[in-house]
């Protein structure tokens, strides 16, 4: 989408800085007006994704991706929706396409988690494990402040049976972000696999104080409390819907 041209033959001294500014507005405008197209065209390809009309969400998505190029999200989708017909029909030519667009996704957002999640688990499903594992690691490397490359590359690493190195993963989150809830989970599930219910509780009840939206570790944190015989449960919690309108589909 384009701004409307500007005669700027009529433009003089006087005026010039007022039709300039005139100008950005306009082009904010079609910027703006782009985005918005973008974000209605990923919301009915997310929908037509969710009812596996899978050919039909790729246009939806192609021409969000026309609509506005710099849309990480938009090639996310792109990538998920061949990713899941490459499943489905084991058909290579369409997991190329998946790896492409996970890439070009990440081109626009470096940061961009459930890209890095998918792209990972595509590598992993295509026989390059060591090439998913680089991948989280050098995303790990990059950000060593941020709590999310380390949960991801634990998920990984916990896949893999390598638990202590899953562990290690999760402390080092929780030690540059506290509040990330989905390391505290994931760490209360190790502790509970090891038989360590007391551990679990308590990174249980740490995550649900950081997101109270998790029905079912709610659910889990009230079965371990019974077991251990105490009386208090964890109140129940209504599932929060994840807003797909302006992101992404879930794939895995």
């Amino acid at each position: 989408m384009k701004p409307a041209a500007t005669n700027t033959a009529a433009i003089r001294s006087a005026a010039k800085a007022a039709m300039a500014a005139g100008l950005l507005a306009i082009l904010a405008s079609g910027v703006a007006g782009c985005k918005a197209v973008s974000e209605v065209q990923n919301a009915q390809g997310v929908r037509q994704f969710q009812q596996g009309q899978y050919q039909a969400a790729i246009q939806r998505f192609q021409k969000a991706v026309a609509s506005d190029p710099n849309n990480a999200n938009s090639y996310y989708n792109l990538a998920s929706a061949y990713h899941r017909l490459g499943d489905l029909n084991h058909r290579q030519e369409d997991l190329v396409e998946a790896e492409n667009y996970y890439n070009q996704c990440l081109d626009h957002d470096q940061n961009h988690r459930d890209c890095y999640r998918a792209l990972a688990v595509l590598l992993v499903e295509e026989h390059r494990s060591q090439e998913g594992l680089r991948l989280l690691e050098n995303w790990s490397n990059r950000s060593p402040a941020a709590s999310a490359p380390k949960v991801e590359l634990a998920r990984l690493y916990q896949e893999f049976g390598q638990r202590d190195a899953a562990r290690a993963q999760l402390l080092e989150a929780l030690s540059v972000n506290p509040y990330d809830a989905q390391a505290s989970a994931a760490l209360g599930r190790l502790y509970e696999e090891d038989g360590n219910q007391s551990q679990a509780l308590v990174n249980y009840q740490r995550s649900l104080g950081q997101n109270s939206f998790q029905p079912e570790l709610a659910a889990r944190a009230n079965t371990i409390r019974t077991a251990m015989g105490t009386n208090s449960a964890v109140p129940p919690t209504p599932g929060a819907p994840r807003m797909v309108d302006t992101g992404s589909p879930p794939l895995r």
